[in-house]
């Protein structure tokens, strides 16, 4: 149920598709580790483009935060939703088009820098687009409300529900979507993970032949990833702990899960069944009574792989999750 790898990583693919929020930093503050992973992933070889379904910020400005957090980052390593989504409006509206704006400087900047013309949500408009945007007023959203209810064409920059944040996790640009689609009836084109366009531009601005999404959400990151055929590292530092992990269907399942970026350096080994355990590195993992059970002692990274593929192999079995009253990951409190 996990993917194998006799050689680490950052050799095996040419491009990480890197998530940022839970990723690469948490509410602006880096991942531990996360600079001198990446370093090391770059100086093999591997290309690095930084994805966000936040549609906030410029790709200037995330590139200088990147910088800022000692990651090496130009713009054009950048992609956004916002991007994607000015690209569809692009296709469909073409150059010139006039684009209600509900969102921040990100997606004004974006939807500008395609050819498309942004404009207050009271204007006139052929397309309204809609992100993430912290200072987004009350009577914006009430204006774009009607607007899509009475026909306006509807792209949103993404649909997150949560977002990673120093205080914990928060409402995403995905709680208005859900507002929005709840009054006006209608279902918007949606431009970031999981729906491929934002995959599909990163790869088309940053190139590459052998890509692997990294990312720390299952439904938005591990999802989109297999909907359009590629693997995927899942790392722990963000919105998927143990509990949301061991309850994934087959379809949101990474080909990878690792700690943190550190696993884009090393080789991954999965499971292997031995005597109706699953087994890995020391660790021994099984379901007694409908509790997770693992014993032994080894690797962090191992310990994670085996709960998981544990935990999948009885959901699968039996369609129900298993109890983890019984299990502690290493070094949580």
């Amino acid at each position: 149920m996990l993917g194998t790898s006799e050689e680490p990583l950052c050799t095996r693919y040419d491009l990480a598709m890197l998530d940022l929020d839970g990723v690469v930093y948490i509410s602006g503050d880096a991942v531990p580790g996360a600079a001198s992973h990446l370093s090391a992933a770059r100086e093999a070889g591997m290309r690095l483009a930084f994805i966000t379904n936040n549609a906030a910020r410029t790709p200037d400005q995330v590139a200088a935060h990147l910088r800022e957090l000692g990651v090496e980052a130009q713009v054009e390593d950048v992609v956004t939703s916002a991007q994607a989504a000015a690209r569809l409006l692009l296709d469909r509206y073409g150059a010139g088009t006039r684009v209600a704006c509900l969102g921040s400087e990100g997606l004004e900047e974006s939807l500008r820098a395609a050819g498309l013309k942004p404009v207050g949500t009271e204007d006139e408009a052929e397309a309204i687009a809609t992100g993430y945007g912290p200072d987004v007023r009350w009577s914006s959203i009430m204006r774009a409300a009607v607007r899509i209810r009475d026909g306006l064409p509807w792209v949103a920059s993404n649909a997150d529900h949560t977002i990673p944040t120093a205080f914990g996790v928060a409402p995403g640009h995905g709680v208005q979507v859900a507002m929005l689609r709840d009054f006006t009836g209608v279902e918007p084109v949606v431009a970031g993970k999981p729906e491929r366009p934002l995959l599909d531009e990163t790869i088309l601005r940053v190139g590459g032949e052998r890509p692997l999404m990294v990312g720390d959400r299952l439904d938005t990151d591990i999802e989109g990833a297999r909907r359009i055929g590629l693997d995927s590292l899942l790392v722990l530092t963000g919105v998927t702990g143990l509990a949301e992990l061991v309850v994934a269907p087959e379809r949101v399942r990474p080909t990878y899960v690792a700690p943190d970026l550190g696993g884009l350096l090393q080789p991954h080994a999965a499971p292997e069944l031995e005597e109706g355990r699953q087994c890995l590195g020391g660790w021994r993992g099984t379901v007694e009574s409908g509790r997770l059970v693992i014993a032994g002692d080894g690797q962090v990274e191992d310990w994670w792989r085996v709960a998981a593929v544990t935990a999948w192999q009885h959901l699968d079995d039996v369609g129900e999750p298993v109890d983890l009253s019984a299990v502690t990951p290493p070094g949580a409190r």
